[in-house]
């Protein structure tokens, strides 16, 4: 798969907690909540997705690789765990690596793993990396919006990365808002992802509007809304059983 070299043009801000996000100005969003970059993704993803699942070796989807905070913060877990974590990120536009060098997530969050976060952003897209015996990274650029089907010829597909056909036991739902990427929120994709992951699997979301809720749920998942990071009421939790 050819890598697309795009990216959009993004400013680096100072959240509440210390940590940074970026912000778009051409789409007028942020990364991250400016209440707490660090704070948002362990709260919905890292307690209420990875620390809920109780699969053996992990695998795990994020729909939105960004600034690695949700893969460097998974990456610490399954340090810390001893647990074997097997983590595929889509990204339609990487950040340059002069950008990422400029964000603060090392120094804030776990210094003594600054050379592993720099490494998850070096590793070569849309080939298996393995970035620690317990962690190994596929960056998958492409498009979400036009997912190509599991087959036999086909290197990667959703539930499908080389030879072998995967189940995703937790899935970091983390793209731009609906009202600015409408096409990333709608009922074929969550369909497909549904059908991608293993029973049982924990799909975690920061929105929490009914219109997506009452999709997850038509896709087959039994969701819940559960309170939110600083700033936010409620985000969801979405199961398959």
């Amino acid at each position: 798969m050819e890598t697309k070299q795009q990216s959009l043009s993004s400013e680096i801000e100072l959240t509440a907690d210390g940590s940074h996000t970026l912000f778009v100005p051409s789409m007028n969003e942020h990364y991250h909540s400016v209440n707490g970059a660090k704070t948002e993704a362990e709260h919905i993803y890292i307690n209420y997705g990875l620390r809920e699942s109780c699969a053996s070796t992990l695998h795990v989807l994020e729909i939105g690789f960004g600034t690695g905070l949700n893969a460097f913060l998974t990456l610490i877990e399954a340090q810390k765990l001893q647990k074997k974590t097997i983590y595929t990120s889509l990204e339609l536009y990487p950040l340059p690596l002069e950008k990422v060098q400029k964000l603060n997530y090392p120094d804030v969050i776990y210094p003594e793993f600054a050379s592993l976060y720099y490494n998850l952003h070096r590793a070569t897209w849309n080939e298996p990396c393995e970035i620690t015996p317990d962690f190994s990274l596929l960056k998958v650029n492409i498009d979400f919006t036009h997912i190509p089907h599991p087959n036999e010829s086909a290197k990667w597909s959703l539930g499908k990365s080389g030879n072998q056909f995967v189940s995703y036991d937790v899935v970091y739902f983390d793209a731009f808002a609906p009202e600015k990427q409408p096409e990333m929120w709608n009922q074929e994709l969550f369909d497909a992802i549904y059908a991608s992951m293993s029973h049982k699997g924990i799909l975690t979301t920061y929105c929490a509007k009914g219109v997506i809720r009452r999709m997850l749920q038509s896709s087959g998942f039994t969701v819940e809304r559960l309170p939110g990071p600083p700033g936010k009421r409620e985000v969801l939790r979405a199961i398959k059983l």
